[in-house]
């Protein structure tokens, strides 16, 4: 046997520390909270994309009574994206969520899917895509999706 260690680097700011144009990212996520369809778990989450025309696209999780049926905020924001402006890559996206109305105190992280598909982002426009998961207590930043999924799976596996 051998063990394969894997690490993930994982930035801490305060909300302050950051610039502004992350900032304003972040508010706009917040602000999505608002938009979310949530009846069921009352967990509401927003995203918003950066592109690299200077654009940003908004998504917010939406459930349905067939669980399934559903979508993150995540992949809600990356699919707008990708249907609006299909040759601009994916700068960076920001996440934040509210639970019973008030805002988490950690920041969330994306689900496995939405990790897959932030990383075909990454795989289709060969740029990395950093990733700001917000909450009261402090932000986290990531440079990339793989410090989320580090073993992942790409067309390079099919």
């Amino acid at each position: 046997m051998k063990d394969i260690i894997i690490e993930s680097r994982i930035h801490k700011y305060d909300f302050a520390e950051l610039t502004d144009a992350e900032r304003r990212l972040i508010e706009k996520a917040i602000e999505m909270t608002n938009n979310s369809y949530a009846p069921y778990s009352r967990f509401q989450v927003g995203a918003t994309v950066l592109l690299d025309n200077g654009v940003t696209c908004e998504g917010a999780n939406q459930e349905n009574a067939a669980y399934p049926s559903g979508l993150c905020a995540e992949r809600t924001a990356v699919f707008s994206a990708n249907a609006r402006f299909p040759q601009a890559k994916i700068l960076v996206l920001a996440i934040a969520a509210r639970k019973d109305g008030r805002l988490t105190p950690k920041p969330i992280s994306p689900c496995g899917a939405c990790r897959q598909v932030i990383m075909e982002c990454e795989t289709r426009y060969s740029a990395p895509v950093r990733i700001l998961l917000y909450g009261t207590e402090g932000v986290y930043a990531v440079d990339s999706i793989r410090d989320l999924l580090p073993l992942q799976f790409t067309a390079d596996d099919l």
